[in-house]
């Protein structure tokens, strides 16, 4: 008899969907599949310069489909019929605006090309003037919605982009009845019910991104959205009061979709995620453990005892919600907006010029510059360059949210290279990561140690060795490299009912640590007085004061 019990976990990221087929036994990969988003890699539907960036449901759908069937391709069918549970994660906040049936406006034929229609990327920024209106209302309510997400509400969240869409795009509003995360429609939508009032909702995207909270009945109440704007007060009855946690399942896979990508009937879909949450899970998150994960931004996850944390609100930090990591704890999440991106835009920067010069060279050139410069950056004593920057290219995230601060690069001089400038922008992203864990540590909340998974945690030595440094920590890099889908893969595992809950199936699942970075403490020391004597005060001048208001005024002119 074949007692082998396998799962599927899907992680959708910025750029791509990746699939990973695991053995519920030990947490060993079988075989996996990536596939970029189409319509996204041609560049389609974004605007950087207005901070736009739209995705189009279609690419979600057609690279699930992809991924899936050649995973099927790679075992074969009979393997495959050993697949008990499939889960999601996703980018948040990545809201769509649906029809009454679920149905994101964009996969109607009126709506196929209007970026108003389709999923908002997490890292869409046009909805700084709604953000503002919501926190300004918020801090003189009867009830601080705001209160568990640090105390700001961010224009990367849902309420503020679904209400951006509806005051500028009538012809979108107009045919709007509500709206869905992709984390939410993902699992919906293979289960084969999109209907707004019968997705089961994420907890973990409904309260870190929608100011859900059972204190006070789910979501903000009619009468606070009204306030905002009767827009979105008339979606409140549209929209959920029940959430649910990631272990538990959402109902089996709609048959002909099985069949058209190669797995069984039975597979048990699981209520879908945030890829940050998912991935600490998938790193093996535990109290005292705090998880970084580190791509074009960073998301920092951190989980307590319910009886450590009662009733208190963590200051400046992006959200705290029950159950929203590990099920059972209180999930903490924080985070730069922009760190990999950082990096990913100064290389761009020094591009340009080559890209017109040289067209046919320019990837192959693009892909040799960060290199380049960690040579020659790694060799720079720390006290030969007076450069400093700060990481906020698209705005402060955590702590204290601020999407208008601008980054900022100070001390430079006539006799400043490319690679100081890179020296410079790789410690500010640490300098941005310890003020984070500065702000846990001033709060209360216990850090052991911290464990890194993504993409730069795994590419780069030199940034993971100056962040060590900084701040004054091991960090253990976890040798999965796909820790979003591997946690996918874990919840997966519990809500087919191969295991009981998510810590069990971490022990039985769990990867091994690969490279561990010790910091040297020289360093940390020089690290600490340039984060105290320049660092925060480049942040101070840049931030917070008259000097920033005309600062702003000149960089929007």
């Amino acid at each position: 008899m074949d007692n082998k019990n396998y799962v599927i976990g899907v992680d959708y990221g910025t750029d791509s969907c990746r699939a990973i087929l695991v053995d519920t036994a030990d947490g060993s990969r079988l075989a996996e599949s990536a596939c970029v988003y189409p319509r996204w890699a041609a560049g389609k539907y974004c605007d950087p310069a207005a901070d736009k960036y739209r995705q189009h449901p279609s690419d979600y759908v057609e690279s699930f489909k992809a991924v899936i069937s050649e995973i099927a391709l790679k075992v074969g069918r009979n393997e495959m019929s050993n697949v008990k549970g499939l889960s999601f994660d996703t980018t948040a906040s990545t809201p769509v605006l649906v029809n009454e049936d679920g149905i994101p406006l964009s996969l109607l034929p009126e709506f196929n090309e209007d970026p108003d229609a389709m999923f908002v990327l997490w890292k869409d920024h046009t909805a700084r003037k709604e953000a503002e209106e919501i926190n300004k209302l918020a801090k003189g309510f009867r009830v601080d919605y705001t209160s568990y997400s640090g105390g700001a509400y961010s224009p990367e969240w849902v309420w503020a982009k679904v209400l951006h869409i509806l005051r500028t795009n009538k012809r979108v509003a107009s045919a709007a009845y509500s709206w869905t995360e992709h984390c939410d429609w993902m699992p919906a939508w293979v289960v084969g019910d999109t209907k707004p009032k019968k997705i089961k909702r994420s907890r973990c995207a409904a309260g870190h991104k929608a100011m859900w909270r059972s204190e006070w009945g789910g979501l903000p109440s009619e009468e606070f959205l009204n306030a905002i704007d009767p827009a979105l007060g008339s979606m409140r009855g549209h929209l959920y009061d029940q959430t649910y946690t990631a272990d538990e399942c959402v109902g089996f896979i709609r048959p002909d979709l099985a069949e058209e990508i190669g797995l069984p009937e039975s597979v048990r879909i699981g209520v879908g995620s945030i890829d940050a949450h998912v991935g600490a899970v998938g790193a093996s998150i535990a109290p005292g453990v705090l998880v970084r994960i580190m791509g074009t931004s960073t998301c920092d996850i951190i989980v307590s005892d319910r009886k450590e944390i009662g009733d208190r609100c963590l200051k400046g930090i992006s959200g705290q919600v029950d159950g929203s990591v590990l099920p059972g704890f209180v999930g903490f999440e924080a985070g730069q907006a922009a760190f990999g991106d950082v990096y990913a835009w100064f290389r761009k920067l020094l591009m340009w010029p080559v890209q017109r010069m040289f067209p046919e060279k320019s990837d192959e050139l693009s892909s040799r510059i960060l290199p380049m410069l960690e040579e020659e950056a790694v060799r720079i004593k720390d006290s030969d360059s007076s450069t400093i920057a700060l990481d906020w290219m698209n705005g402060r995230r955590t702590p204290d949210a601020d999407p208008d601060v601008k980054g900022a690069i100070a001390g430079i001089t006539l006799g400043t290279t490319a690679p100081m400038i890179y020296k410079a922008l790789v410690e500010a992203t640490a300098f941005g990561s310890k003020a984070i864990i500065n702000r846990f540590l001033s709060e209360g909340i216990r850090i052991d140690s911290v464990r890194a998974v993504g993409g730069i945690s795994q590419k780069s030595a030199f940034v993971m060795q100056t962040l060590s440094d900084v701040i004054g920590m091991p960090i253990a890099v976890a040798s999965c490299d796909q820790a979003c889908a591997h946690g996918a893969a874990m919840f997966a595992s519990v809500a087919s009912g191969v295991y009981s809950n998510a810590m069990e199936a971490q022990e039985a699942m769990k990867s091994k640590d690969g490279v561990v970075y010790e910091p040297d403490m020289k360093r940390n020391e020089f690290y600490q007085n340039m984060y105290d004597a320049r660092y925060a005060a480049l942040g101070r001048f840049a931030s917070g004061d008259a000097r920033s208001n005309a600062l702003s005024k000149i960089s929007n002119k």
